[in-house]
């Protein structure tokens, strides 16, 4: 069957990076230049819109983001969400082991980041706790973009800190004609990875579906040495048991598929999706423990446009998820977490009025959580949230661009005792949640532009910071909320001077975060049993009592992007780019630094193409953090040196990409600031992974 290539351009935002990978061997042998004035991605193909905080579809954004995608994708692609955006700019990721890592946004984790697929919730319990893996395979992320800074604006006072929004091509958003699909297989990493997905897409220009499936199993990961660091080794003592060349059950299989289709036409479409989730793994800090989880996600999406009247287009996602992960003591569940609910939201484009150009949009969301068994830490508790929000755009002149949003939300929060004495005092809380925010960007000359913006967010506490009042084996501590807590607020401000002239490109800026009511663990000093009852030290399974207060707090750093090409000659091309970042963060009521904040880090690396071959070298530094408080451990500094080969071939109809990544090649002892479990369960040693795509 002959494809129509005319089409992938237009579907350049839910491609999979392999199909992007196709399009690369497409237009190379074509020698196809991109449309001109168009910004390309790999392989001419168009760059697709940022969506994410950006509802009129402009090209030129003014909050600080990112967004990956094609051959840049493939190359971070690892075993968790957090550890694929770890190294952009501004982003880290919490880790707990090899397969679990959440990312962290300019210091910022927890509920302060706003994980979404496809614009919209798909609940978990990962912001809890750090041992919780997000449901999401790397391998069947089409794309995945990143708002830095605060983007409650538009997605809630949980998005304080940022957003982290993966998009597929589960509801098929564009038309498709024939059948084409994808095989991604590879082996290898520090932990001996075997994964891979299949995906097939189709349709009659009209009816198009969509199926994927993924597996990925792994062994224990490698190390270069002992699992606990030297600080730590010499806390534990002369007789203590330590774990050499390999993290104790930090194995694991992932599993699961989707199924999707839609309807198209030619100002819009409507589909229905699901997708389900698997997966089995240890906990790296406690030998006998192991999580099951599930997840299954239903998502319906419908987008009307070149309406008549006042809005001239309309877009609705809504998604449904049930969840629910097993905590395995000795092969006995102790605890059992689940969360179900929906989100709802639809964004509305109104025609111009006068010079503005906007949108508005309601979001409606209702889940609960519920921990139960020996582990008990929070009471079942529902919560609802209801918003509304506007965003409004001038052009003021050819040069200058302002924006300018605000958004309503009231959050309840209603917990159940459900026979638990130490829940009984829990009380409904409620709030109302304000945000605003002003935007401009002025254009000094065609390729150099300057962004500045200023928002005031409020957050509703979070159930646990709320509620809590149980142990919690995962991180050593018996915490205990705070159900008086108020609403988190915060100003922040952020400024950047970018560049953009063909391939070269960059960006760097600042920013400032002044927090009124910041909510943290505060560490009393005392050690408990699991009945929160004081013990002395030495006692086995003693926990840390940890209270949630509210501090002011501050942060500031700096963050820097840049790629230039250095050489062009024929079919001969060669790029150097540079990423850096560093994050300041301190409680202002008592001068002490915030915990795992990641230190001053950069990134150098230089890309070679030619023809169907690519190669990528990356050395990455670390400094040492010892702006640490007063009961954590320090980290020392590390450099880590990569190196990926790629070649691209056709046989027949079909297009292959085949690669050779070798990660840490020098063997050094990393250990995250930001994970916490740095001290017992540093990265991976030494390793070379290799992987086969193909597209037909």
């Amino acid at each position: 069957m002959k494809k129509d290539l005319t089409r992938f351009p237009r579907r350049a935002l839910r491609l999979s990076p392999l199909s992007l990978a196709w399009i690369a061997l497409v237009a190379q042998a074509q020698q196809q230049d991109a449309t001109a004035g168009s910004t390309a991605v790999p392989g001419g193909a168009l760059a697709p819109v940022f969506v994410t905080a950006n509802p009129l579809g402009d090209a030129d954004l003014i909050a600080p983001a990112t967004a990956l995608y094609g051959d840049e994708l493939t190359r971070r692609q690892t075993n968790s969400l957090g550890e694929t955006l770890n190294g952009l700019p501004g982003v880290s990721t919490t880790t707990y082991g090899p397969m679990v890592g959440r990312p962290i946004i300019r210091g910022m984790d927890g509920d302060r980041i706003r994980l979404l697929q496809n614009g919209v919730a798909a609940w978990d319990a990962s912001s809890l706790s750090y041992d919780h893996a997000v449901p999401q395979e790397p391998l069947t992320i089409e794309r995945v973009e990143i708002v830095r800074g605060p983007a409650a604006l538009l997605y809630g006072g949980n998005a304080i800190g940022g957003v982290v929004n993966t998009i597929d091509n589960r509801i098929p958003r564009e038309p498709i004609k024939g059948v084409d699909g994808a095989v991604d297989a590879s082996y290898g990493g520090a932990n001996n990875a075997r994964a891979g997905e299949a995906m097939v897409e189709g349709g009659n220009g009209q009816f198009a579906f969509h199926v994927d499936a993924f597996d990925r199993e792994t062994s224990k990961e490698r190390i270069p040495g002992f699992a606990h660091s030297d600080r730590q080794r010499a806390l534990d003592g002369p007789d203590a048991d330590e774990a050499y060349g390999s993290i104790p059950n930090s194995d694991g299989r992932w599993h699961g598929g989707a199924v999707g289709g839609a309807y198209t036409w030619a100002d819009g479409y409507t589909g229905l999706s699901y997708n389900g989730y698997e997966a089995n793994y240890g906990s790296v800090a406690e030998d006998d423990v192991r999580l099951r989880m599930h997840q299954d996600h239903v998502a319906l999406a419908s987008e009307v446009r070149n309406l008549q009247g006042p809005f001239s287009q309309l877009k609705f996602d809504f998604g449904y998820t049930d969840y629910e992960h097993r905590e395995i003591d000795n092969g006995e569940t102790s605890t059992t977490f689940r969360n179900h609910g929906y989100e709802a939201r639809l964004e509305a484009r109104h025609r111009k009025i006068g010079p503005f150009e906007g949108a508005i949009g309601v979001q409606i969301s209702q889940n609960t959580f519920s921990a139960l068994g020996d582990e008990a830490l929070v009471p079942t508790t529902q919560t609802t949230n209801v918003a509304l929000f506007g965003l409004e755009e001038w052009n003021v002149t050819d040069a200058l661009k302002l924006s300018a949003g605000a958004r309503y939300e009231h959050v309840k929060q209603d917990p159940t005792a459900a026979g638990n004495d130490k829940f009984a005092s829990a009380a409904d809380r409620d709030f109302n949640a304000v945000s605003a925010s002003l935007g401009a960007l002025y254009k000094l000359a065609p390729a150099w532009s300057v962004a500045g913006n200023i928002a005031y967010t409020e957050r509703a506490p979070a159930l646990y910071e709320l509620f809590a009042n149980g142990p919690h084996d995962a991180t050593g501590q018996y915490l205990i909320g705070n159900p008086d807590a108020q609403k988190e607020k915060a100003v922040s401000a952020d400024l950047s001077l970018r560049f953009a002239s063909g391939p070269n490109k960059g960006s760097i800026g600042a920013f400032y975060s002044r927090f009124r009511n910041y909510l943290t663990e505060y560490n009393t000093g005392r050690l408990v049993n699991d009945d929160d009852e004081v013990v002395p030290p030495g006692t086995n399974d003693a926990l840390n009592e940890a209270v949630y207060r509210g501090v002011r707090a501050e942060f500031y750093g700096i963050e820097l992007d840049g790629k230039w090409r250095v050489y062009e000659h024929g079919a001969h091309k060669i790029d150097v780019s540079l990423v850096g970042d560093y994050t300041h963060a301190r409680d202002m009521d008592t001068g002490q630094p915030l915990p795992r904040i990641s230190p001053l880090r950069a990134t150098l690396a230089v890309d070679y193409g030619y023809g169907p071959f690519g190669a990528r070298a990356e050395m990455e530094h670390a400094w040492a953090q010892h702006r640490v408080p007063q009961d954590d451990l320090p980290t020392a500094s590390y450099t880590r040196l990569g190196l990926m080969l790629t070649y691209k071939f056709h046989v027949g109809t079909t297009h292959w990409l085949a690669y050779v990544r070798g990660d840490n090649l020098t063997n050094q002892d990393i250990r995250y600031a930001s994970s916490v479990v740095r001290d017992i369960a540093p990265e991976g040693g030494r390793s070379v992974m290799v992987g086969l795509r193909t597209t037909f």
